[in-house]
């Protein structure tokens, strides 16, 4: 996938320059550069920026749009499984709803975690 290979693996190189980048797509009109933005730190485990990722996520909850809405929940299954804590937290104190919050808890709820 784009957002969490090619994106991320430059990101990653170019950090001074990521920063610019997905301040401006996390707010763009383009639901594609949104996603990407929700996406990019998908692998990242442990060295993801969490306050970035639920920041990025919060801006965007609000959003309707199926694919927005599935990265959201994709986002935040992964990064459960990195820090299950923070997650059900952001979840219920955010009030992640519908397909996100679903994929969001997919995860923890298969392991018995909820």
């Amino acid at each position: 996938m784009l957002a969490t290979h090619i994106v991320a693996s430059l990101f990653q190189r170019f950090p001074d320059e990521s920063t610019n980048m997905i301040s401006q797509w996390r707010k763009s009109d383009n639901i594609w550069l949104r996603r990407t933005a929700v996406l990019y730190q998908l692998k990242f485990k442990q060295k993801t920026d969490q306050d970035l990722l639920f920041t990025i996520i919060g801006e965007n909850q609000a959003n309707k749009e199926f694919f927005i809405q599935k990265a959201i929940g994709w986002s935040l299954r992964e990064y459960s499984k990195t820090n299950s804590a923070a997650v059900i937290e952001f979840i219920d104190t955010q009030h992640i709803e519908g397909l996100a919050k679903r994929e969001g808890l997919k995860w923890l709820k298969s392991q018995g975690k909820l």
